[in-house]
């Protein structure tokens, strides 16, 4: 008895091929599937309404509040939230999360994988008591229980990391996150800026919840590594360029024998 919740904004094209995915090739697999928006001004609702998706709407978006709302319209005890621009690969991709949870009644969540971090973190089964970073939820292929929800809300004052913040949080309350292989694409190219934006709520969270503090020294030192790096991208990228031009002249020049 899973609900899938999706987060989205102004993302139909993302959101119309996750809805696909999900309804092509795991509707016998899952509950519901309830798409949750911040005011988007393109065909989202339609895209949703589409696919027969529930489509619920979000003014004053948080990621704690926005995954409170998640968690909040779900119907059925498991809850699995997305991005719209992230979707379930693995064919057994929700049948593993349902075994997992049957087996172990203490579980509030489990994080799916999507990057070499996450595979060899679960290979090397490194504990989210180890590592509740990088072994810890991650809310655009997390899964959590609503009941531990009830329990323990989402915080809403957290500027970002309201998964890692929930993870630390539960297992202090004797809760277990644990992995489970089930593999999810995360396909997104952020803007300049869209990362800028994601920078600063990192900035806050990470000085919330891991306490790493910004000194000015920090600051300064940031700021040198990144104009050496950009000079150095810079001198190695126009090298290559004339490279390929001067090979590419030979190749005129000098072409080799057809097949």
């Amino acid at each position: 008895m899973i609900s899938v919740v999706i987060r989205t904004k102004n993302q139909a094209d993302a959101l119309n091929f996750a809805l696909k995915n999900l309804t092509e090739r795991y509707l016998k697999s899952i509950s519901e599937i309830i798409v949750v928006d911040n005011e988007s001004t393109d065909n989202s609702k339609e895209i949703a309404e589409k696919y027969n998706a529930r489509f619920v709407t979000i003014k004053n978006f948080s990621f704690g509040g926005s995954a409170n709302v998640c968690a909040q319209e779900a119907k059925y005890p498991i809850v699995v939230i997305f991005s719209s621009h992230s979707y379930p690969v693995s064919h057994d991709f929700f049948e593993l999360i349902q075994h997992k949870f049957n087996q172990n009644p203490n579980l509030a969540g489990l994080r799916c994988l999507h990057n070499p971090s996450d595979y060899k973190n679960y290979i090397n089964q490194v504990s989210v008591l180890t590592d509740p970073n990088k072994s810890g939820l991650i809310f655009s292929g997390s899964a959590f229980s609503r009941s531990v929800w009830e329990k323990f809300p989402f915080k809403e004052d957290v500027a970002t990391f309201e998964d890692k913040e929930w993870t630390t949080r539960v297992i202090k309350e004797g809760y277990e996150i644990d992995f489970v292989p089930s593999i999810f694409c995360y396909d997104i190219k952020r803007t300049k800026k869209q990362l800028f934006f994601r920078f600063k709520n990192d900035v806050v969270g990470n000085y919330q919840l891991w306490h790493q503090d910004i000194t000015l020294a920090n600051v300064m030192k940031g700021l040198l590594v990144g104009m050496y790096n950009l000079l150095k991208n810079f001198f190695i990228d126009f090298y290559y360029i004339i490279r390929r031009f001067f090979y590419l002249i030979g190749f005129i020049t000098n072409k080799p024998k057809k097949f």
